[in-house]
């Protein structure tokens, strides 16, 4: 369908689009706060879906801002999951008897969940907790094992709102990251033969502690850093990780090798440690000497229990949460706020993440929005949370019930990013990237999310988006969103557009943007409606004030 829009959009979009993007850096530094004890209003409502759910609607708003902060995070808390794995288990009974589970259903159900869940904070919680603890269907053996990958999304969910000593356990004994990072399978010390290093190497790097000794505001604590660990400690952890392998009712050499006949719940269950594979002499890492014929069971208890108190565990991880949840460039003060919840959430209690995802979210620099002169606040938002906010925002619905979208990695055509299908453990892109001669490099600043946009994605993801507005998206483009209630506004195109404005940028749209969409509408008097409403959320989405969270 040739649609009206199109020559403003690429003004507006290709050419501006780029260039602004190399602004989106930074978490600036604020003062004031909402309590959590009282309404809120429907803009700082917004503001705090955008960032804790998978994107506002106008129900949600009204909920939230009528109930509070507080009474809201404890109903999320108490939400039951609904889990991926109970849906690939129902797709698996409809397949034929030689077909077997694919990624692509497992699309289906985070798409559906995503969009339709009214858990919404254990959604967006356990999507950014997927890009700390990656596996990727885009490792051959994990493609191949879709359902257990589905499982290991929903023990991230299930884990999301305990303890991250229970969540780094469930993590290191699920059978999918076992084989990801090599830790299934993994023997003990011969003559010719040393423990596989790889899970004990990024288990440290990227799942609880980092590479750089840091203080509790998540600042080096010596210049130049002082490492975390040495090879000596990887060696020492290595041995931790030996004769860990398949779940079953034996521990025979062929079940521990894959050889035998496999248990059929063995892709998700816990694995099991297996004496014969097991190291038999002393292993020594980071201060710590667990003696010689200690079990794997009570090794692997002292390992984990050793990363889990380390100091760095709490500015580290919630370093990490904050920028995949608020912005990039925190503060150290606020840091060290969601750090001081992680090692007490105000019980005694290490490692609350209930405590941890309250801090990150309502710390003052999440709740009050920034100057719009501060270049140094917000994250760009990724390609995923941009298409599902669309949803959310306009009611998408799958005329077949199923949300077929395939994989969206195709750069040009796509979105250059699919869930849980991230190029490599160091997810789609680095949480210290630095986006090579820019304004953010020369302000010392990160923008992770710049890893994956450059030309060929920021093309990409306008048409990708100029097509899905008005016709949708998926199998067929059966999955379509309802504009009944913007339809109703675009006779009057300011109303239109501040509801735009409300939904997607939580009201932060500059006065500069709002007369740049509001002459497009106004530009044809002959416009639809419909061509009106397709205009004002397009040229929203396509705006770098919206690609930049803030």
């Amino acid at each position: 369908m040739r649609t009206p829009y199109n020559r403003t959009a690429q003004l507006i979009g290709k050419i501006a689009l780029l260039a602004a993007l190399l602004t989106a850096c930074g978490g600036g530094e604020t003062t004031t706060t909402t309590s959590d004890a009282v309404p809120i209003t429907a803009v700082e409502a917004s503001r705090l879906l955008s960032q804790a759910t998978f994107g506002p609607t106008v129900a949600e708003i009204g909920r939230l801002s009528g109930m509070g902060t507080d009474a809201w995070f404890s109903e999320q808390f108490r939400k039951p999951q609904t889990l991926h794995f109970v849906y690939m288990n129902a797709a698996q009974s409809r397949l034929a008897a030689d077909e077997r589970l694919s990624e692509d259903q497992f699309f289906e159900s985070f798409w559906q969940q995503a969009i339709n869940g009214d858990d919404q904070l254990r959604q967006r919680v356990t999507f950014a907790l997927s890009q700390i603890f990656v596996i990727s269907y885009q490792n051959s053996t994990l493609a191949y094992n879709a359902r257990g990958v589905a499982n290991y999304y929903d023990t991230l969910g299930a884990y999301a709102f305990r303890n991250f000593r229970e969540l780094l356990e469930a993590v290191t004994l699920h059978p999918m990251m076992g084989v990801y990072l090599d830790a299934l399978g993994n023997q003990k010390t011969s003559a010719t033969r040393v423990p596989n290093e790889n899970y004990a190497r990024e288990i440290m790097q990227l799942f609880s502690i980092g590479l750089r000794q840091l203080n509790q505001d998540g600042t080096d604590t010596t210049i130049p850093p002082t490492a975390t660990y040495i090879n000596d400690d990887i060696k020492g952890l290595a041995k931790v990780f030996t004769g860990w392998s398949w779940a079953g009712p034996d521990k025979s050499s062929s079940r521990f090798n894959g050889w035998g006949d496999e248990d059929p719940n063995c892709d998700w269950l816990p694995m099991q440690n297996y004496p014969a594979y097991h190291e038999t002499l002393e292993k020594v890492f980071l201060g710590v000497t667990i003696p010689a014929n200690t079990s794997g069971e009570a090794s692997l208890k002292i390992a984990l229990d050793t990363l889990f108190n380390h100091p760095n565990v709490g500015p580290f991880i919630g370093r990490e949460l904050i920028q995949r949840l608020v912005t990039s460039n925190p503060s150290p003060a606020y840091v060290g706020r969601v750090a001081a919840a992680f090692a007490n959430n105000g019980q005694g209690v290490r490692g609350d993440m209930k405590a941890v995802i309250k801090a990150v979210l309502l710390d003052p620099e999440a709740i009050t929005p920034p100057l719009s002169t501060d270049y140094n606040a917000g994250k760009l938002r990724e390609p995923v949370l941009r298409l599902a906010n669309w949803m959310r925002a306009f009611h998408a619905t799958s005329a077949s019930g199923r949300f077929q979208m395939g994989d969206l990695d195709d750069p040009l055509y796509r979105l250059a990013q699919t869930p849980m299908r991230s190029p490599s453990v160091f997810n789609f892109f680095r949480p210290e990237y630095v986006p090579p001669n820019t304004s953010i490099a020369a302000a010392g600043k990160f923008s992770p999310e710049m890893q994956i946009t450059d030309e060929t994605s920021v093309v990409g993801y306008l048409n990708y988006m100029r097509n899905a507005i008005p016709n949708g998206v998926g199998l067929s483009r059966e999955i379509k969103a309802d504009y009944t209630a913007e339809l109703a506004l675009a006779a009057t195109p300011d109303i239109l557009v501040d509801r735009v404005n409300l939904l997607l940028m939580q009201n932060q749209m500059s006065a500069t943007l709002r007369a740049q969409i509001l002459a497009a509408i106004n530009s044809n008097p002959n416009n639809s409606n419909l061509n009106r409403v397709y205009l004002a959320i397009f040229l929203t989405m396509a705006s770098p004030e919206y690609l930049v969270q803030k």
